[in-house]
Protein backbone atom coordinates (compact mmCIF):
# COMPACT_ATOMS: atom_id res chain seq x y z
CA UNK A 1 0.00 0.00 0.00
CA UNK A 2 2.94 2.40 0.58
CA UNK A 3 4.49 1.44 -2.62
CA UNK A 4 0.89 2.44 -4.08
CA UNK A 5 0.71 6.12 -2.23
CA UNK A 6 4.71 6.85 -3.18
CA UNK A 7 3.71 5.95 -6.82
CA UNK A 8 1.23 8.27 -6.75
CA UNK A 9 2.66 10.98 -5.08
CA UNK A 10 5.38 10.88 -7.22
CA UNK A 11 3.23 10.59 -10.53
CA UNK A 12 1.39 13.53 -8.94
CA UNK A 13 4.61 15.95 -8.22
CA UNK A 14 5.83 14.79 -11.95
CA UNK A 15 2.05 16.17 -13.39
CA UNK A 16 2.44 19.06 -11.45
CA UNK A 17 5.96 20.02 -12.54
CA UNK A 18 6.69 23.31 -14.22
CA UNK A 19 6.85 23.81 -17.99
CA UNK A 20 11.04 24.28 -18.39
CA UNK A 21 12.41 27.58 -19.46
CA UNK A 22 12.43 28.40 -23.24
CA UNK A 23 15.36 29.96 -24.11
CA UNK A 24 15.30 32.70 -26.77
CA UNK A 25 17.37 34.24 -29.14
CA UNK A 26 16.86 37.53 -31.41
CA UNK A 27 19.02 39.78 -33.91
CA UNK A 28 20.77 42.18 -31.51
CA UNK A 29 21.15 44.73 -34.70
CA UNK A 30 17.50 44.81 -35.90
CA UNK A 31 16.49 48.18 -34.57
CA UNK A 32 13.72 49.45 -34.39
CA UNK A 33 12.28 45.88 -34.18
CA UNK A 34 15.41 44.50 -31.63
CA UNK A 35 17.97 46.18 -30.16
CA UNK A 36 19.69 46.72 -26.97
CA UNK A 37 19.26 49.79 -24.68
CA UNK A 38 22.19 51.80 -23.96
CA UNK A 39 21.95 52.63 -20.41
CA UNK A 40 21.40 48.87 -19.34
CA UNK A 41 21.46 46.55 -22.21
CA UNK A 42 17.79 45.58 -22.44
CA UNK A 43 16.10 43.74 -25.00
CA UNK A 44 13.73 46.37 -26.89
CA UNK A 45 11.96 47.22 -29.82
CA UNK A 46 8.85 45.63 -31.52
CA UNK A 47 9.60 42.49 -32.47
CA UNK A 48 10.81 41.92 -28.60
CA UNK A 49 7.47 43.13 -27.18
CA UNK A 50 5.58 41.15 -29.33
CA UNK A 51 7.39 38.05 -28.44
CA UNK A 52 7.25 38.89 -24.64
CA UNK A 53 3.35 39.70 -25.21
CA UNK A 54 3.43 35.81 -27.08
CA UNK A 55 5.57 34.17 -24.04
CA UNK A 56 3.19 35.77 -21.37
CA UNK A 57 0.15 34.38 -22.83
CA UNK A 58 1.38 31.26 -23.16
CA UNK A 59 2.71 31.02 -19.08
CA UNK A 60 5.89 29.68 -20.22
CA UNK A 61 9.04 30.71 -17.98
CA UNK A 62 11.62 32.03 -20.57
CA UNK A 63 14.99 34.00 -21.20
CA UNK A 64 15.31 36.49 -24.12
CA UNK A 65 18.60 37.52 -25.12
CA UNK A 66 19.84 39.30 -28.09
CA UNK A 67 23.23 38.41 -30.30
CA UNK A 68 24.70 39.26 -33.47
CA UNK A 69 22.16 37.31 -36.19
CA UNK A 70 24.54 34.88 -37.14
CA UNK A 71 25.21 33.90 -34.19
CA UNK A 72 21.29 33.63 -33.35
CA UNK A 73 21.78 31.10 -36.62
CA UNK A 74 24.03 28.95 -34.80
CA UNK A 75 22.98 28.70 -31.52
CA UNK A 76 19.51 27.62 -32.56
CA UNK A 77 20.70 25.07 -35.21
CA UNK A 78 23.23 23.76 -32.25
CA UNK A 79 20.49 23.65 -30.14
CA UNK A 80 21.74 26.16 -27.45
CA UNK A 81 18.27 27.66 -28.10
CA UNK A 82 14.86 26.46 -28.79
CA UNK A 83 13.78 29.83 -30.45
CA UNK A 84 15.20 32.63 -32.28
CA UNK A 85 13.64 35.73 -34.24
CA UNK A 86 12.94 37.20 -36.59
CA UNK A 87 13.23 34.95 -39.94
CA UNK A 88 11.92 35.68 -43.11
CA UNK A 89 8.83 33.43 -44.81
CA UNK A 90 11.36 32.22 -47.51
CA UNK A 91 11.16 28.85 -48.73
CA UNK A 92 14.32 28.08 -47.51
CA UNK A 93 13.90 29.39 -44.17
CA UNK A 94 10.51 27.13 -43.73
CA UNK A 95 12.94 23.73 -44.59
CA UNK A 96 15.54 24.74 -42.20
CA UNK A 97 13.28 25.61 -39.29
CA UNK A 98 9.73 25.40 -37.87
CA UNK A 99 8.43 28.84 -38.28
CA UNK A 100 5.87 29.79 -35.91
CA UNK A 101 3.83 33.39 -36.81
CA UNK A 102 3.97 35.28 -38.67
CA UNK A 103 4.37 37.83 -35.72
CA UNK A 104 4.22 40.68 -38.48
CA UNK A 105 4.94 41.57 -41.77
CA UNK A 106 7.36 43.59 -42.96
CA UNK A 107 8.50 45.84 -46.51
CA UNK A 108 11.64 44.86 -48.09
CA UNK A 109 12.76 47.72 -50.70
CA UNK A 110 15.84 49.06 -52.67
CA UNK A 111 17.36 52.35 -51.23
CA UNK A 112 19.33 54.64 -53.39
CA UNK A 113 21.75 57.68 -52.69
CA UNK A 114 19.42 60.87 -53.81
CA UNK A 115 21.71 61.88 -56.94
CA UNK A 116 21.37 57.94 -58.14
CA UNK A 117 20.25 57.60 -61.93
CA UNK A 118 18.02 54.72 -61.00
CA UNK A 119 14.31 55.54 -60.41
CA UNK A 120 12.72 52.91 -60.12
CA UNK A 121 13.24 48.91 -60.87
CA UNK A 122 10.50 46.75 -63.20
CA UNK A 123 12.51 43.17 -63.25
CA UNK A 124 15.96 41.82 -61.17
CA UNK A 125 17.50 42.12 -64.55
CA UNK A 126 17.37 46.11 -64.27
CA UNK A 127 19.68 46.09 -61.47
CA UNK A 128 22.01 44.23 -62.88
CA UNK A 129 24.37 47.21 -63.82
CA UNK A 130 24.72 47.88 -60.30
CA UNK A 131 26.04 46.38 -57.10
CA UNK A 132 23.67 45.87 -54.54
CA UNK A 133 24.64 45.65 -50.70
CA UNK A 134 22.82 43.53 -48.36
CA UNK A 135 23.90 41.95 -44.66
CA UNK A 136 25.59 38.81 -44.62
CA UNK A 137 23.67 36.04 -43.64
CA UNK A 138 20.28 37.55 -44.24
CA UNK A 139 17.43 36.32 -46.33
CA UNK A 140 15.03 38.07 -48.32
CA UNK A 141 13.43 36.72 -50.94
CA UNK A 142 13.61 33.68 -52.69
CA UNK A 143 13.67 34.88 -56.84
CA UNK A 144 16.11 37.65 -55.44
CA UNK A 145 18.29 35.74 -53.30
CA UNK A 146 18.77 33.49 -56.33
CA UNK A 147 19.19 36.24 -58.66
CA UNK A 148 22.76 36.55 -60.57
CA UNK A 149 23.21 40.42 -59.24
CA UNK A 150 26.49 41.59 -58.05
CA UNK A 151 26.35 41.43 -54.36
CA UNK A 152 28.37 43.27 -51.79
CA UNK A 153 27.57 41.08 -48.78
CA UNK A 154 30.37 42.31 -46.62
CA UNK A 155 28.36 44.54 -43.75
CA UNK A 156 27.22 42.58 -40.62
CA UNK A 157 24.72 44.93 -40.04
CA UNK A 158 21.82 46.71 -41.31
CA UNK A 159 23.50 50.38 -40.01
CA UNK A 160 26.65 49.27 -41.06
CA UNK A 161 25.11 48.99 -44.60
CA UNK A 162 23.78 52.62 -45.09
CA UNK A 163 27.01 53.64 -43.89
CA UNK A 164 28.45 51.97 -47.10
CA UNK A 165 26.02 53.45 -49.30
CA UNK A 166 26.73 56.96 -47.50
CA UNK A 167 30.26 56.20 -48.73
CA UNK A 168 29.44 55.82 -52.23
CA UNK A 169 30.97 51.74 -51.90
CA UNK A 170 28.20 50.60 -53.44
CA UNK A 171 25.21 51.94 -55.76
CA UNK A 172 21.97 50.48 -53.83
CA UNK A 173 21.46 48.57 -50.91
CA UNK A 174 18.35 45.97 -50.14
CA UNK A 175 16.32 45.97 -46.31
CA UNK A 176 13.05 46.25 -44.27
CA UNK A 177 11.81 49.85 -45.30
CA UNK A 178 10.85 50.66 -41.54
CA UNK A 179 14.67 49.59 -40.53
CA UNK A 180 16.35 51.76 -43.31
CA UNK A 181 14.47 54.39 -42.58
CA UNK A 182 15.19 54.09 -38.71
CA UNK A 183 19.09 53.87 -39.23
CA UNK A 184 18.75 56.55 -41.69
CA UNK A 185 17.40 59.27 -39.36
CA UNK A 186 19.57 58.24 -36.43
CA UNK A 187 22.73 58.55 -39.02
CA UNK A 188 20.56 62.34 -39.93
CA UNK A 189 20.93 60.70 -43.45
CA UNK A 190 17.45 61.08 -44.80
CA UNK A 191 17.89 64.31 -46.83
CA UNK A 192 20.60 61.67 -48.37
CA UNK A 193 19.00 58.70 -49.21
CA UNK A 194 15.21 57.66 -51.37
CA UNK A 195 13.74 54.36 -51.64
CA UNK A 196 12.78 52.92 -54.68
CA UNK A 197 8.82 53.46 -55.64
CA UNK A 198 8.52 49.18 -56.02
CA UNK A 199 9.23 47.31 -53.18
CA UNK A 200 10.89 43.81 -53.63
CA UNK A 201 8.33 42.27 -51.46
CA UNK A 202 6.06 42.21 -48.44
CA UNK A 203 7.90 39.65 -46.37
CA UNK A 204 6.44 38.02 -43.05
CA UNK A 205 8.16 37.55 -40.55
CA UNK A 206 8.53 34.25 -38.07
CA UNK A 207 10.11 33.06 -35.18
CA UNK A 208 11.77 29.84 -35.66
CA UNK A 209 12.25 26.40 -34.05
CA UNK A 210 14.36 23.48 -34.86
CA UNK A 211 12.38 21.33 -37.28
CA UNK A 212 9.39 19.29 -35.98
CA UNK A 213 9.74 21.49 -32.47
CA UNK A 214 6.14 20.67 -31.59
CA UNK A 215 6.73 23.86 -29.16
CA UNK A 216 5.61 25.98 -32.36
CA UNK A 217 2.23 24.94 -32.05
CA UNK A 218 1.88 25.99 -28.80
CA UNK A 219 3.37 29.39 -29.13
CA UNK A 220 1.36 29.75 -32.61
CA UNK A 221 -2.19 29.28 -30.45
CA UNK A 222 -0.82 32.24 -28.25
CA UNK A 223 -0.30 34.26 -31.09
CA UNK A 224 -3.81 33.68 -32.42
CA UNK A 225 -5.37 34.74 -29.07
CA UNK A 226 -3.50 37.84 -28.98
CA UNK A 227 -4.52 38.45 -32.26
CA UNK A 228 -8.31 38.38 -31.85
CA UNK A 229 -8.52 39.91 -28.16
CA UNK A 230 -6.90 42.78 -29.97
CA UNK A 231 -3.46 43.31 -27.58
CA UNK A 232 -0.97 42.64 -30.73
CA UNK A 233 -2.54 45.88 -32.73
CA UNK A 234 -2.21 47.85 -29.44
CA UNK A 235 1.43 46.99 -29.59
CA UNK A 236 1.94 47.88 -33.48
CA UNK A 237 0.07 50.90 -32.40
CA UNK A 238 2.64 52.19 -30.48
CA UNK A 239 5.56 51.58 -32.06
CA UNK A 240 3.91 53.21 -34.95
CA UNK A 241 3.48 56.10 -33.64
Amino acid sequence: MRRVLSMLLFCGAAWAAPPATWRIAGDVQFAPYSYQGEADAKPQGLDVELVQAVMAETRIPYQLHLYPWERVKQMLGNGDVDMAFQFAGTAERRNQYELAGPIRTGRTVFMVLKQHSLQNWSTLGDLAPFTVGQVHGYAYESSYDKAPLKRDASATNPEQLLLMLLAGRIDLIVGDRGQLLYYARQLRALPHVRILPKPLVEMPRFVAFAKGDSRAAAFNAALARLQQNGKLQTIYNHWQQ
